[in-house]
C-alpha cells in the first residue's frame, strides 16, 4: 500500500513538469549550470516493524537537522531543465514509543541519508523579471546510515548501521536572478523525499546480535542557495543618445528698395544685393526667393506687373554676382502684403521694395 502511494505521489508531483510547458512562458537557461544549497531537514516518524525485546510496532520519532545539496545540469532555453543532485539529510534521534517497559524509550544520536537524484525541472515565467517558480520531480537512491544511534532500556539495545533504497523526490521552488552577475541568482526549495524500501540495520539485545526493520519513511526538506548558469548573456548596453539633427539654418531677408514707378537698380540696392549674393555663398540653402512688391498708387494689375519687373530685375543682378539661376525663384504680389499698411492711392517708399530670402 505504501509503495503504490509513493509512486502515486510521484507520478503526481511529476505532471506539472510535462503539462506546465503549454500554459506558461519559460526562463530562457540555456546550457550547463551548477547549483548549492543548505537548510533544514525535517523526517516523519517510522514504524519499527521488527525490533526483539518487544519494541516490534512501536514507532521512531526524530527531531530536525540540517541538509544540503548539490546539483549540475542543463538548460534546453525552453524552460526544461536536466539535472543530477547529490543530497544529504540529517535527523537527530528522539524516542520510541511505546517502549517495552517504559512507555518509550531513549533513542539517541542520529541518522543520515545521503545519495543522488535525477531531475527534470521546469522553470516558469509568470512576467515579473526578479521571480522565476519552478516544480520538478526525481528519482534516485538513497542510504540511510546510523552511525551510532542507540535504543536504551536500561543499556541493552543498541541499533547501527546502513541501509539502502530507490527513492523518490518532488521539488518545488522560486529562483531570483542577481542583477550584477549575469548567469547568478538566489534559490529556495522544498523537498518531499520518499523511499520505496523498509530500512533494516543490525544492532544487539541484551548483549545479543539482533536486527531491526523500520517502514519506508519520508523526508521534508528546505534549501536556499545560488545557482550559476554559465550561458547567460550580458544584459544588452543602452542605447546610444539619439543625435539630434542640426536645427535649420533661419531664413535670412534682405530688402532692397525702389523709387516711385521704377524698376532699376540704385547703387544702393545693388550693394544690397552683392551682400546676398556673397552670403549666399557661406550658408547651406535650399531656395532664394526674390519676391516683388509696389505701393498702391497706381491700378492693381500694373502694379502686379510692376512688381514682377522689380523681381527679375533683382534676379538678373543675383545672377550676375554668382548665384545660380537655377537656386533663384521670383514672385510678384503687386500691391499686397504691405510693409507699411496704407490707404488706396498712397506712394509709400516702404512698399516698393523686393525680398531676398535665403532658405
Amino acid at each position: 500500500m505504501k509503495l503504490r502511494s509513493a509512486l502515486l505521489a510521484a507520478t503526481v508531483l511529476a505532471v506539472p513538469a510535462i503539462a506546465l510547458p503549454t500554459l506558461a512562458k519559460a526562463q530562457p537557461i540555456t546550457g550547463l549550470y551548477v547549483g548549492a544549497g543548505a537548510g533544514y531537514d525535517y523526517q516523519t516518524n517510522q514504524k519499527l516493524d521488527y525490533a526483539p525485546g518487544g519494541l516490534g510496532g512501536s514507532r521512531a520519532f526524530y527531531k530536525g537537522s540540517v541538509s544540503g545539496s548539490g546539483s549540475i545540469g542543463y538548460g534546453l532555453g525552453n524552460g526544461l531543465r536536466f539535472e543530477l543532485e547529490g543530497i544529504y539529510l540529517r535527523a537527530q534521534n528522539k524516542e520510541l514509543k511505546p517502549g517495552y517497559i517504559d512507555p518509550k524509550y531513549s533513542f539517541h544520536g542520529y541518522d543520515q541519508k545521503y545519495g543522488g537524484f535525477g531531475n527534470v525541472l521546469y522553470d516558469i515565467d509568470v512576467g515579473l523579471p526578479y521571480f522565476y517558480p519552478y516544480v520538478g520531480a526525481g528519482a534516485g537512491y538513497l542510504w540511510t546510515d546510523i552511525p551510532d544511534g542507540a535504543v536504551t532500556q536500561a543499556g541493552v539495545d543498541r541499533i547501527s548501521g546502513k541501509s539502502g533504497s530507490f527513492a523518490y523526490q518532488g521539488i518545488a521552488g522560486f529562483s531570483i536572478p542577481i542583477p550584477p552577475a549575469p548567469g547568478l541568482s538566489l534559490t529556495a526549495e522544498y523537498h518531499y523525499i520518499g523511499t520505496t524500501n523498509k530500512e533494516k540495520f543490525a544492532g544487539s539485545y541484551e548483549g545479543r546480535p539482533s536486527s531491526f526493520t523500520f517502514g519506508q519513511g519520508t523526508n521534508q526538506t528546505v534549501l536556499i542557495g545560488l545557482r550559476y548558469a554559465f550561458n547567460t548573456p550580458s544584459p544588452p548596453p543602452p542605447p546610444p543618445a539619439p543625435v539630434m539633427a542640426p536645427a535649420p539654418a533661419p531664413a535670412r531677408t534682405y530688402l532692397v528698395f525702389f523709387d516711385w514707378d521704377h524698376y532699376n537698380l540704385t547703387p544702393r540696392a545693388k550693394e544690397i544685393i552683392a551682400e546676398a549674393a556673397d552670403n549666399s555663398t557661406h550658408v547651406q540653402y535650399t531656395q532664394i526667393e526674390v519676391n516683388g512688391y509696389t505701393d498702391t498708387s497706381g491700378t492693381p494689375s500694373y502694379n502686379l506687373g510692376l512688381s514682377i519687373r522689380r523681381a527679375k530685375s533683382v534676379q538678373a543682378q543675383l545672377i550676375a554676382d554668382g548665384v545660380p539661376a537655377s537656386a533663384i525663384s521670383i514672385a510678384g504680389y503687386g500691391e499686397t502684403h504691405l510693409l507699411v499698411p496704407t490707404g488706396p492711392g498712397v506712394r509709400e517708399p516702404q512698399n516698393r521694395r523686393v525680398e531676398i530670402i535665403i532658405k
